[in-house]
């Protein structure tokens, strides 16, 4: 193999410029596997510089189907990167992996690719060729017996990838259209409303008493007097946990009723809302 083919090799095999494979090739003295360590090696270099910077693009990628569903965001620094070809192939390969892992993120970099290198080598080497940082972000898998998966992707940018996406896990018996398009029209909703909790009991306490620490200093402000003070404060502290727990919340499609007066209405005695997730880009 001539020098200028081993070059060309090099370019399709590490995706790197002509005049960083040509100085590889030759610092190697011909040998492509340490070519392609050398390479390597720049491309660690040029990666950590670029990790400095922020990232907040990227895709949130599902993966899944029924029984189990995985989400997995990926950041980059610009919405054209996002789009970007290689950018997708490889998110849509790892959310595969990802699932596959059950979001066992330590264990998903060490994991080989369909190029037999691991998910962090890929990572740098993505880095390298694009010129943006670039992050894993939140994974999440759902996977519980004896429930049906939905899921719902907002603002798709290719396939299985999108900028917002919800998984939710519905635990019945009963396998029927109705259940699936509730499943579905409750993704949805998840996907407007941003639900913290499934019910007003399971609400971080840690959200909750920030929210009560904003409503004190705010009547406080106002200045009223502490017995009213006291009043107002629980009538705002209970609406917030009503609006912020998907259970009462009003349900999108039909403000005047809550999310559990649907799920009453559907008369599926054993069917229940048993996990749910939301990732948005940025968020």
């Amino acid at each position: 193999m001539s020098e200028i083919e081993k070059v060309k090799k090099l370019r399709e095999v590490t995706g790197a410029g002509f005049k960083d494979c040509n100085l590889a090739i030759k610092e190697s003295n011909g040998n492509l596997d340490k070519a392609i360590e050398i390479l390597r090696i720049k491309g660690i270099s040029k990666a950590s510089k670029k990790m400095s910077r922020d990232a907040k693009e990227g895709v949130i990628a599902v993966s899944g189907d029924d029984s189990k569903i995985s989400l997995i965001e990926v950041n980059c620094e610009t919405d054209f990167v996002a789009k970007n070809e290689d950018f997708i192939k490889f998110v849509k390969e790892l959310s595969d992996l990802n699932n596959l892992v059950d979001s066992n993120i330590d264990k998903l970099k060490k994991t080989n690719m369909a190029n037999n290198k691991s998910v962090d080598e890929n990572l740098v080497a993505l880095i390298a060729k694009i010129g943006e940082k670039i992050t894993i972000g939140k994974t999440k898998t759902i996977s519980n017996q004896g429930t049906i998966n939905s899921k719902y992707l907002h603002t798709v940018v290719k396939d299985n990838l999108a900028k917002l996406a919800v998984a939710v896990s519905l635990e019945t018996k009963d396998n029927s259209d109705t259940v699936k398009n509730f499943g579905k029209q409750l993704s949805m909703h998840i996907a407007a409303s941003n639900p913290l909790a499934l019910d007003q009991n399971s609400i971080d306490q840690s959200i909750i008493d920030k929210e009560q620490e904003l409503v004190t200093e705010e009547l406080k402000n106002l200045g009223k007097p502490e017995d009213i003070a006291k009043k107002i404060s629980l009538g705002k502290m209970n609406k917030f946990k009503e609006e912020n727990a998907l259970l009462t919340q009003a349900w999108v499609m039909e403000p005047k009723k809550k999310v559990q007066d649907i799920l009453k209405e559907l008369s599926i005695s054993d069917l229940k809302i048993k996990e749910f997730v939301r990732f948005k880009i940025g968020e």
